[in-house]
């Protein structure tokens, strides 16, 4: 058996020494993955998220059986509606069953963004030239939910849809 005399033989290998280069590329790499997948996550979110439907949840449970009576009626009654948004222009029309349009006395319109209330408004749509009704009304890019409400002398109507904006024209989902 031979010994190595440790004084004269040559280091091949040098031993890894973790230095302070190391722990900052590990630390920039650890905080950066957190970061990435946080922005990732709260755009998921934002984009995602529809907001609330009820401010409360107890008292709309407790008209939801009439308005779903009222929608059981509005469903036979077979009218539908347009809804557009182009160049600042919201209109919005009602036919019925026949697909002959129908002239409500009154159509308001409530919208606002899905996550927040500070945008939101009530506004009564004018009738116009052709019969339809509709308003000039600037909308900000994004999500937006509108319900539209209107009333002939023989039954109300309503209806509830997202509007997304992009460039000031509108595409209902």
């Amino acid at each position: 058996m031979s010994k190595i005399n440790p004084m004269t033989s040559n280091k091949t290998k040098q031993e890894f020494r973790f230095t302070g280069m190391h722990m900052l590329v590990c630390m920039v790499a650890f905080f950066g993955v957190i970061i990435a997948v946080n922005v990732t996550m709260a755009t998921f979110a934002s984009s995602s998220w529809t907001g609330l439907v009820v401010k409360n949840s107890y008292v709309a449970s407790q008209k939801f059986n009439a308005e779903l009576a009222v929608a059981k009626v509005q469903a036979k009654l077979g009218w539908t509606s347009n809804v557009t948004y182009q160049n600042q222009q919201l209109k919005f029309s009602l036919l019925d069953r026949d697909g002959l349009r129908l002239t409500p006395e009154v159509v308001n319109v409530s919208l606002g963004r899905p996550a927040f209330e500070q945008q939101d408004r009530q506004i009564q749509l004018q009738v116009g030239k052709s019969g339809a009704y509709g308003t000039r009304i600037e909308l900000e890019d994004g999500m937006w939910m509108l319900r539209f409400d209107a009333s002939t002398s023989e039954q109300s109507y309503r209806r509830d849809l997202r509007l997304f904006v992009k460039l000031g024209t509108g595409k209902i989902e």
